[in-house]
């Protein structure tokens, strides 16, 4: 009887502290594994879905389905490959080596599935512009390995290389190819103005100087390439009034107080989700 109680006694020391600690182990387990699960850049997903949208709205298939499960599954597998090529290059091996690879294996599985699937039915080379953007996707791999991704240079490739899923949709849809390339365009222009204005909010914020001609100026640019191409008829004029909106809101946060990032954040979503709107309207009014 006194060692039954005696064992019951050590069973039960302090319960709520081990249970505290085993809950937050999990817990930490699980958080740990969301991070290299899952992008920690919100914009990521910005210029991701913002392509595929635009193609499901303009050149719905059952390729561009496939089209957009395969980029869907470049993108989520960025974020483990860039941990796990990371640790190649510092010559190591860690435990979260091993869940990177696993989670880069599972993503470029349905990358791989949604290749194949379009292969099967797409009515057009929608290849082309995948291997254009091969050379942005490198680059953009390239910094994640050296954890310089976010470099200027490193963010305008990943988001350029993303746009060409847009025109992966709308070639295997049957379009023309200067008009699915006009798509793709649109969408730069947008990533380029985008990232070069939240770049210089952030500084603000952060109270470091700016330069607002920069900014201003890239703004002009990237609406002067849109208007030229809609001159030339490959992209629909509504394309250059989308553009028209991120240059807008150029004007209005840099003639505002700084805001915080995730105000910076939540604005992009909606002028992304504006722009793939107006734009995709523009095409069916053409």
């Amino acid at each position: 009887m006194t060692y039954d109680f005696h064992m019951a006694s050590l069973r039960n020391t302090d319960p709520p502290e081990v249970a505290a600690r085993g809950s937050h182990a999990r817990s930490s387990s699980r958080a740990k594994i969301r991070s290299i699960a899952l992008p920690t850049e919100h914009g990521g997903w910005g210029f991701t879905l913002e392509p595929i949208l635009l193609g499901l709205l303009v050149a719905p298939s059952a390729a561009a389905w496939e089209i957009s499960a395969a980029a869907l599954g470049i993108f989520l597998a960025r974020r483990p490959v860039k941990i796990l090529s990371t640790d190649l290059v510092r010559g190591r091996w860690l435990p979260r080596s091993s869940v990177a690879l696993v989670f880069s294996l599972i993503y470029g599985g349905i990358a791989a599935a949604g290749a194949v699937g379009a292969l099967l039915t797409a009515d057009g080379p929608f290849w082309i512009p995948v291997i254009v953007a091969v050379p942005f996707a490198l680059i953009a791999l390239r910094a994640d390995a050296h954890s310089k991704n976010r470099a200027l240079l490193a963010e305008l490739s990943g988001s350029i290389s993303m746009g060409a899923t847009v025109a992966a949709i709308t070639i295997a849809g049957g379009w023309d190819l200067a008009l699915a390339f006009g798509l793709w365009l649109v969408l730069a222009a947008r990533d380029v103005a985008a990232i070069i204005l939240v770049r210089g909010q952030v500084r603000r914020l952060h109270g470091k100087p700016v330069s607002t001609t920069r900014i201003y100026a890239v703004q002009v640019v990237a609406m002067g390439v849109v208007a030229i191409a809609a001159a030339t008829g490959i992209v629909p004029w509504l394309g250059l009034l989308a553009i028209g909106i991120v240059a807008g809101v150029a004007v209005v946060s840099l003639n505002r107080e700084p805001i915080q990032a995730k105000v910076i954040g939540w604005t992009q979503i909606g002028v992304g989700l504006a722009v793939v709107l107006v734009t995709a309207v523009g095409v069916n009014l053409t």
